[in-house]
């Protein structure tokens, strides 16, 4: 048993890439024995349980349950679930397209990804998914959950959904679709403004982004000024979100991190190369905004480079790093905090906008008849120079932005500053 024990014990830690980490931190003799008995229990399994168990199934449950004694955002990685990672962070994967975290036990939706089915369904930030396909979430780990969330292209899922405010859960069957994540999209807000949307942070955001900066530019005679929208943006890559907030400061302190680990500490800066000119910049959030999003939030708002506007975001302040283990799975795990130039932490807290504004149903209200002086006989002309004919106070809004009440108050905002800025 003994000799057996040992031998197992040696394969654990070389699965698990714990060897180089036991040494490194010069555990006791107390961290090998709890080891052993680990191994005593995987040996008893193999040897006495009913049925026969496969060994492997066991210590990947092993690792499961070890990190679920850590934080909510530290997972371990089938071979499956590190290839559908990889292929999300490329921009393509099929699913619902919906971010996920756990709190307290339960299952939560951080955000919707927008033009996805979780989208279009109705899904929100913040609804609680209580089961799934008819299984209930009580108990699951959040990669199982993603797991069961994924799959091939046209097949439905069933979800049961807690959300605030409704008595009774509601259910949705969602067909799966392959989710094409573009991480940017832009266009023009009438005469002299701009609108970007940034869904998340991916590989290469910080280059398209740029590319969509130039072509407002060379689309918009004047520049006005910028609403960019981080709203329901569930973070991604770190160095994406270095490079966004790089493209609006020219030097400085953008974010840096803090771990038990020397190599954790990192610490990164803007380059004075490729800086936007100094317009008006406003950043919208709100509670689907979150991690990489936050990070670029916070740098803009330090600096003053930009106004925060919206709700208070999530609060994801911690770094996740991926390790490949031997067998093609890998280890997620929380290796940092990160902080805002001036030092801030907003794990559990998130960031405070510089002006709070909910998002509110908007519903026009009829102006009642009544006699204006237009209607006067013999009224004066309006002369032509009027406030109407000035360039850049002109604003076309679709359908979609009446509805937007946090968008119109950007907008507002942008013209005050301009307005201001002319006298």
């Amino acid at each position: 048993m003994k000799s057996m024990n040992k031998l197992l014990l040696v394969i654990f830690l070389v699965m698990a890439g714990l060897c180089t980490t036991v040494q490194a931190q010069g555990n006791t003799e107390e961290d090998y024995r709890q080891l052993e008995i680990f191994t005593d229990v995987l040996s008893l399994i193999r040897s006495g349980y009913v049925e026969e168990a496969d060994t492997q199934e066991l210590i990947y449950g092993a690792i499961d349950g070890m990190l679920a004694t850590l934080d909510p955002h530290s997972s371990f990685l089938t071979p499956e679930m590190y290839l559908d990672m990889q292929a999300e962070t490329q921009g393509q994967f099929g699913g619902l397209g919906i971010e996920v975290t756990t709190r307290d036990n339960r299952l939560i939706i951080v955000t919707p990804i927008e033009d996805t089915p979780a989208y279009f369904a109705g899904i929100k930030a913040g609804d609680e998914i209580i089961a799934i396909d008819g299984e209930s979430t009580d108990g699951m780990g959040i990669m199982e959950a993603i797991r069961r969330l994924r799959g091939e292209k046209g097949e439905p899922v069933g979800l049961l959904i807690k959300r605030d405010g409704n008595p009774e859960p509601l259910t949705f069957s969602i067909v799966r679709d392959i989710i094409h994540t573009a991480s940017v999209k832009s266009r023009r807000l009438g005469q002299g403004y701009a609108y970007i949307r940034l869904l998340q942070f991916q590989e290469g955001t910080g280059t398209e982004l740029k590319r969509h900066l130039d072509a407002l530019h060379a689309e918009l005679a004047e520049f006005g000024g910028l609403i960019l929208d981080l709203r329901n943006n569930p973070g991604g890559l770190l160095e994406q979100a270095v490079a966004t907030a790089d493209l609006f400061l020219d030097q400085g302190l953008i974010v840096y991190t803090e771990g038990r680990d020397e190599d954790a500490r990192l610490e990164f800066a803007a380059q004075p190369q490729d800086t936007e000119p100094d317009y008006p910049l406003i950043v919208l959030v709100n509670g689907g905004s979150a991690s990489a999003a936050e990070i670029l939030a916070g740098a803009l708002q330090d600096y003053g480079r930009a106004i925060i506007m919206g709700e208070q975001s999530f609060g994801k302040g911690s770094v996740q790093t991926i390790i490949p283990l031997d067998d093609q799975s890998a280890l997620r795990l929380t290796t940092a905090r990160y902080f805002t130039p001036l030092g801030r932490s907003i794990q559990a807290k998130g960031i405070t906008p510089d002006i709070l504004v909910p998002q509110l149903q908007v519903n026009p209200v009829a102006q009642p008849a009544g006699t204006r002086e237009s209607d006067l006989t013999n009224h004066f002309l309006q002369l032509p120079d009027a406030d109407e004919n000035k360039p850049g106070l002109k604003v076309d809004m679709n359908a979609s932005d009446v509805q937007d009440y946090q968008l119109q108050r950007a907008l507002d905002l942008l013209k005050g500053l301009e307005i201001l800025s002319h006298r």
